[in-house]
Formats: C-alpha cells, sequence, structure tokens
C-alpha cells in the first residue's frame, strides 16, 4: 500500500507540475517524464504483485515509447529554441507566422 502511495503522489506531482510550472518548455518535458515513469513503476509493481509474467511486454513498449517521446519533446524544443530563440512557453505563439 506505501508503494501505491508512492506511485500515486509521483503521478500527481507530475500533473500539478504540468498544470501549475508551464514557463519553460522543459520542464512541461521532464513533468511528462515523471508521468511516464510513475506509470511504468506501478504497471510492474502490479505485474509482481500479481504474479503475471506474461504482460511485461507492456511494461517494455511503455519504456520505449517513453523515450521516443522525450526524443521527440527534446527535437521539438530545440526547434523551437533555435526559432523563437527561448524555451519560454508564454513567447511561443504557434498559430502566427
Amino acid at each position: 500500500i506505501a508503494l501505491l502511495i508512492i506511485v500515486l503522489s509521483m503521478f500527481y506531482l507530475g500533473l500539478i507540475g504540468i498544470l501549475l510550472n508551464r514557463l519553460h518548455f522543459l520542464s512541461i518535458l521532464l513533468c511528462l517524464e515523471l508521468l511516464l515513469i510513475s506509470l511504468f513503476i506501478g504497471i510492474a509493481m502490479w505485474n509482481l504483485n500479481n504474479i503475471i509474467f506474461q504482460n511485461t511486454t507492456f511494461n517494455l513498449l511503455l519504456l520505449t515509447l517513453s523515450a521516443c517521446e522525450a526524443s521527440i519533446g527534446l527535437s521539438l524544443m530545440v526547434a523551437l529554441s533555435r526559432t523563437h530563440s527561448s524555451d519560454l512557453v508564454m513567447n511561443l505563439n504557434l498559430l502566427q507566422y
């Protein structure tokens, strides 16, 4: 039960970080990574508690998608910082040319 509380607090901390800390694009990406890591830990612990070893491929798929999301996010941040010369979210007005 203590591990469940830790995983849920990690998830909600990442969610609150996304909602409240929208100053830099990198901080939003880090909060998204915290959400995905908490989901991975929660699913891995659920599989260990239920002794289900057939669903370990789902954990690997989640880790792979997390790494892809991180690389795409960092490439977006590099592209946005090159075009707008900053990573501040409030300076990014993507609807205008």
